[in-house]
């Protein structure tokens, strides 16, 4: 029968998120019900919060998250009750032009699930179709992938969003291979995230660019071999300095700016790539000489979800994170509580945390 469980709400564009008593329906066909064990705090939340996203208010915040499935609905087949999984926003469909041709990973039709959450009778909109600053939630059964039970909910939860952006945006987008050359600009968690996915393809160089020195000193402990304020000087010289004159393989944008983006452009070998995976407001846009982006060839991608499919991706970084290969423990400054979210959000946006976790 449907429950009621707490939630973190954001109910109106700027105003600080409330905790509340929603309603969540029974899984119907094609959906689950998970009892989530950890959520991180996740810039794209703090987004939807200012109303950056869309808005259609209330929201019910939180995606990043790992948990236990509860129930689910009928023909669900991929998981069953007591699973332990990680939710993620590309529930792939299998019958698009994307799917049919092999590429799943850039699944045009993901889905969420098809009855809403409720506060008050008024309909949620749960973020990036998860909603999991919640005791429980209920997504589309294909948004839940099982991972081994072994790993520590707090650290699994993260592959759902930033860990996964990040790695994926150096080793999916990127195709970073051994030996290759890599500058990551923005040393966030998803920056992080890439210079960690930079090491483990094999980089022999991965420059880190931040104008936080507390962030390239993070920047190191994920494997930066070198770090590079940004308010120092020129940064496209500088990154030229440190490979030969020639600029990087693989160029990773990490914060969302035209002017970084224009420096990753630049800061390039010839016939290299520029990653973008900062998300960028609607309102900005980029300027570069045609001739530029004609004469030095290689590469201009975006990185939407690191390019990851789950189903494949997700176990494989639990499998590193067990063999201790991949140090998620690192990305994790501190846990928290529901009631803490809003003060989680200010300590994000001052840059005094990599990832705090709401653990229920």
């Amino acid at each position: 029968m449907p429950q009621q469980v707490r939630a973190v709400v954001a109910k109106a564009k700027g105003e600080p998120v409330t905790i509340e008593t929603i309603d969540i329906p029974d899984p119907g066909p094609g959906e689950a019900v998970v009892k989530i064990q950890a959520c991180g705090v996740c810039h794209t939340d703090l987004h939807y919060r200012e109303g950056a996203i869309n808005d259609e208010f209330p929201f019910l915040l939180g995606h990043e998250a790992s948990g236990i499935v509860e129930s689910v609905g009928d023909d669900v087949t991929s998981v069953a009750p007591g699973d332990f999984v990680i939710l993620n926003w590309r529930a792939v469909c299998g019958d698009c032009r994307s799917c049919n041709r092999g590429r799943p990973h850039l699944c045009f039709n993901t889905h969420n699930a098809t009855q809403k959450m409720t506060l008050d009778g008024q309909e949620l909109s749960p973020a990036l179709g998860i909603g999991a600053f919640a005791e429980k939630t209920l997504v589309a059964a294909g948004q839940c992938t099982k991972v081994s039970p072994d790993a520590s909910p707090e650290v699994a939860g993260l592959i759902g969003c930033g860990v996964m952006a990040g790695l994926g945006a150096a080793m999916n987008t990127g195709n970073v291979g051994r030996g290759d050359s890599v500058a990551v600009f923005g040393c966030g968690g998803v920056g992080d995230a890439a210079i960690a996915g930079a090491h483990l393809a094999g980089a022999s160089t991965i420059i880190a660019v931040d104008l936080d020195d507390k962030k390239l000193a993070w920047a190191k402990e994920f494997g930066a071999t070198h770090t590079i304020n940004a308010s120092s000087g020129d940064v496209v010289e500088a990154i030229k300095e440190l490979t030969d004159g020639n600029g990087v393989d693989v160029a990773i944008e990490a914060v969302g700016l035209p002017s970084t983006y224009e420096q990753a452009f630049y800061a390039r070998d010839l016939a290299g790539t520029v990653v973008l995976v900062g998300v960028p407001n609607p309102e900005m846009k980029i300027e570069l000489p045609l001739i530029d982006v004609f004469g030095r060839g290689g590469s201009l991608k975006s990185s939407w979800y690191g390019d990851c499919l789950p189903s494949r991706d997700f176990p494989m970084l639990i499998d590193l994170y067990l063999q201790g290969r991949l140090d998620l423990e690192r990305f994790v400054s501190e846990t928290i509580a529901l009631e803490d979210v809003e003060e989680a959000f200010h300590r994000m946006e001052a840059g005094e945390v990599l990832r705090s976790v709401v653990v229920l």
